[in-house]
């Protein structure tokens, strides 16, 4: 649903202003995928809105996994290509939807099915938001909603800062979907101007980094986005938002065999990160393959973890979600050619 649209056609055909409010509550409160369910409205006028935009997307193929814990969404666009959401389900009753931003992606790590896609286009707003729709509309036949968004799917949120902004603007907006801010985290590579902007646009978000180096060298091996946005001038803007906003920053670190997984890197990361540990967290992430590497094992990541912990940076392994159905970290990655294939 666009809303500015929405609300035009209304004022310009003289309806009174509590219409609007109706079917923002129909589709992003009741969660009804048509102007027909709108039952608040007249019938006339839910027929006189047809030709407008409801639904962005289109539900192609749910795919879930063998456990409850995770299912994928493919959706389709109005212009027929294939985007991916992953709806993950904890123990404590949390239900994660991971939102892609892009249809592909321009940043090339090499550790990434996605970036192996390419970049097709930036989704609007309105195609955002609608992933967060179609999974609380899955939820619900569970009985369940959605309590947390990460923007860690298709894409750098960065590189579409524009829509990713408004769409949180519209995903928190108590009249609308109503989520905490804080039940919010964005991920970037380390696009320093998106970084910049969340300081003053959105600073009760949570800000993820995919980091997975601890030097340069390495880093411009593994992410080719560290060319232009150096370790250094990520580090010192990321100084300046701990210092101004107070929040902790989680570092995104996927173990690759032989790559960045010794001990010395734990050493270098350690390093990295000791001026600004009191808010710092790693989340530790187990590679899930995609044709170039290997995974470390799981006493390496052990190895590694404890390692952190002695120096007193606070960190985790994450839990994977969905790889059996080629929907975890790194994994996203549609099927272009052949829309209507089975993962």
């Amino acid at each position: 649903m666009i809303i500015k649209e929405l609300a035009n056609y209304l004022r310009e055909n003289d309806q009174p202003k509590y219409r609007l409010g109706q079917a923002l509550r129909s589709y992003y409160q009741e969660l009804h995928d048509s102007w027909d369910q709108i039952s608040t409205w007249p019938a006339s006028l839910r027929e006189s809105c047809k030709d407008m935009e409801w639904s962005p997307l289109a539900v192609h193929q749910v795919h879930k996994a063998e456990s409850p814990s995770s299912a994928k969404l493919l959706l389709k666009t109005k212009d027929d290509n294939s985007i991916e959401t992953v709806i993950m389900s904890h123990d404590d009753g949390r239900n994660t939807v991971c939102l892609s931003s892009q249809i592909g992606c321009a940043m090339g790590c090499t550790f990434c099915a996605t970036g192996k896609m390419g970049f097709t286009r930036n989704l609007t707003t309105s195609e955002i938001v609608d992933q967060v729709i179609h999974a609380a509309r899955y939820l619900k036949q569970k009985d369940s909603k959605v309590t947390n968004i990460v923007f860690m799917g298709m894409g750098e949120p960065f590189h579409n800062t524009d829509a990713v902004f408004e769409a949180i603007n519209i995903l928190t907006d108590p009249e609308l979907f109503a989520l905490g801010a804080r039940h919010i985290s964005v991920s970037t590579c380390g696009i320093v101007p998106g970084i910049l902007r969340m300081i003053e646009e959105a600073p009760q978000v949570n800000l993820a980094i995919s980091l997975h180096a601890p030097n340069q060298s390495l880093r411009e091996e593994l992410m080719p986005v560290a060319i232009p946005y150096n370790l250094g001038q990520l580090m010192y803007t990321l100084a300046d938002y701990m210092r101004k906003t107070n929040r902790k920053v989680m570092f995104e670190y996927i173990l690759l065999k032989g790559v960045n997984d010794s001990l010395k890197h734990a050493k270098q990361l350690a390093e990295l990160l000791e001026p600004y540990k009191r808010l710092v967290h790693v989340n530790l992430i187990k590679y899930h393959d995609t044709g170039i590497y290997k995974p470390t094992e799981q006493i390496g990541r052990v190895e590694f973890q404890d390692y952190l912990k002695r120096r007193g940076i606070s960190v985790t392994r994450r839990v994977s979600f969905g790889e059996d159905i080629q929907g975890a970290c790194g994994q996203l990655a549609t099927k272009r050619q052949n829309p209507d294939s089975q993962d």
